[in-house]
């Protein structure tokens, strides 16, 4: 049994390491929502039957609750959520000038509970967490993503262009072999995206619930062979940063929904 998985592992690492790394072509950068089959299209697109909305509903209302020692909610710095969170999620991860690294929105989020409400940090992929986020990011949806214009973050996108097209794990691949080499291509009967992050926090079948882009990277590590970062690790933001960059223009599609 090892050895046959060895030769799969081989088969696999082969098909993509047969087309050199080009990256995507000008003009042919596509939202994951175009990979998607007409009926996964649909349930994401009405949104009485959208089940990412679920967790939309519970982010408005964690929004309006008061937390922490502060006794105060979200609603009571921020208002209105639609008026002062537009357009607000386009831009992240940015630079943190506390801790001197790019923060995502789910760390702005829990920074806001510590430093804001004196409340505890929300944990990775809790439902409240991930609410919070959706509802934030869900402001701003059909916006162009449009990555903070900071010089203090080059070397953070850098380092997570590097990541994305360093091999790992043992089947030596990198996200850049399906995502840059393979995309439009089938894999285990799914469609290759090009790993835009415009949909997350987004709904995903497999799950039966909404995700983090983390998970989703935090799988796909596991999917090569090769140990995940731990949730919130610094390189994980890095990646989320030059993802944001490789995805510039399209629009944000939170909550999407992928098979």
């Amino acid at each position: 049994m090892r050895t046959l998985w060895r030769l799969a592992a081989i088969g696999v690492s082969a098909f993509f390491g047969i087309v050199s790394a080009r990256g995507i072509e000008v003009g042919e950068k596509r939202s994951g929502f175009d990979f998607m089959t007409p009926e996964t299209q649909a349930l994401q697109a009405d949104d009485i039957s959208n089940p990412g909305m679920l967790w939309v509903l519970q982010g408005e209302q964690l929004w309006q609750e008061p937390e922490g020692r502060a006794n105060v909610a979200c609603s009571g710095c921020h208002g209105d959520a639609s008026r002062t969170m537009s357009g607000v999620a386009v831009r992240y991860p940015v630079f943190d000038e506390a801790t001197g690294r790019p923060i995502d929105l789910a760390g702005r989020i829990n920074a806001c509970r510590t430093e804001r409400q004196q409340a505890e940090p929300l944990a990775p992929e809790s439902d409240a967490l991930l609410a919070l986020t959706t509802y934030v990011t869900h402001q701003s949806r059909g916006m162009p993503v449009t990555p903070a214009n900071d010089p203090r973050l080059a070397p953070f996108r850098e380092n997570g262009r590097r990541l994305f097209q360093s091999r790992i794990g043992q089947l030596d691949l990198s996200c850049a072999s399906c995502h840059d080499d393979n995309w439009g291509k089938r894999l285990g009967g799914s469609a290759i995206p090009q790993a835009h992050p415009t949909g997350y926090p987004l709904y995903r079948l497999e799950w039966q619930m909404v995700g983090s882009l983390q998970r989703r990277l935090r799988n796909c590590m596991i999917g090569v062979r090769a140990e995940p970062f731990a949730f919130g690790a610094p390189e994980f933001v890095d990646l989320e940063l030059y993802l944001a960059e490789r995805a510039r223009g399209l629009p944000v599609e939170t909550p999407a929904v992928r098979p």
